[in-house]
């Protein structure tokens, strides 16, 4: 199950979100080696982390999934915001450089089939980020957060499925040890606490951060992959039935044959 866009920004606006923000961010920036006029993509809620990386890249577009719901963004600018179903992005081949995952593949309802699109849509040797809850965190256990919420994985599970979508995993980081309590006593202590979890038991942190490159095939065949939305249009006229004439023409049939 999806979570509503509302609750994401306003978890992303209590001192926990903010706390969960700092954190993560935390751990992209040390992986994040920063590429002049690139073009970059947030899919999910990634809003909280775009707002980071965006004044070094070329442009920056945030699709939010159809079951989500959308936002503007960025506030006061013009809106790099598009509603789109994470399957089919509305975009060309080997467009963007790199794309940062945040909510998102957790809530996919085919992640082989996103991930595929991941790969499509990626310049050769682009890169994809995700940040995806761990399932033997804490956070995951809990539905006070968005974290809670959809399909949680293992570091071995997220490196698996990247291999099969034809991404080679690189650099692994972890964030959100302190636990998901919003108390002022353990705000105030969260720094300490994942100072700590990073070195003593990484292996059970909130979420998992990994990236991953796009892998390259020479010779590897295409095949072409129909849609499973079915697009309906609401005012599409429905003509009339055969064998059914209008009032009018029935009339005029009558006063022909009744002629000598």
């Amino acid at each position: 199950m999806s979570v509503d866009i509302v609750d994401l920004r306003q978890f992303y606006h209590s001192p926990l979100g903010l706390a969960a923000s700092q954190a993560i961010a935390m751990a992209l920036t040390g992986m994040w080696v920063s590429v002049g006029n690139e073009r970059l993509l947030g899919l999910g809620y990634a809003l909280p982390y775009l707002d980071r990386f965006r004044a070094d890249t070329e442009r920056t577009l945030a699709f939010m999934a159809a079951g989500q719901g959308a936002v503007n963004w960025p506030i006061g600018e013009p809106s790099a915001t598009a509603l789109v179903f994470d399957e089919e992005l509305p975009l060309p081949d080997a467009s963007l450089d790199r794309i940062l995952m945040v909510h998102s593949l957790e809530f996919a309802e085919n992640p082989q089939e996103t991930l595929k699109e991941m790969w499509r849509v990626l310049a050769p040797n682009g890169r994809l980020v995700i940040v995806v809850p761990n399932r033997r965190g804490l956070w995951a256990r809990f539905d006070n957060t968005p974290f809670g919420a959809g399909r949680p994985y293992s570091r071995g599970q997220v490196t698996r499925l990247l291999r099969e979508t034809n991404f080679t995993p690189g650099p692994v980081s972890e964030a959100l040890f302190f636990p998901p309590s919003r108390r002022k006593s353990m705000m105030r202590m969260r720094m300490a606490i994942e100072r700590l979890g990073r070195r003593l038991w990484p292996v059970f942190s909130g979420v998992i951060v990994i990236e991953a490159q796009k892998r390259l095939y020479q010779g590897l065949p295409v095949t072409a992959r129909a849609s499973r939305r079915v697009f309906v249009p609401v005012l599409a006229p429905q003509g009339v039935r055969a064998g059914r004439a209008l009032p009018r023409q029935r009339a005029a049939k009558a006063r022909r044959i009744g002629e000598p």
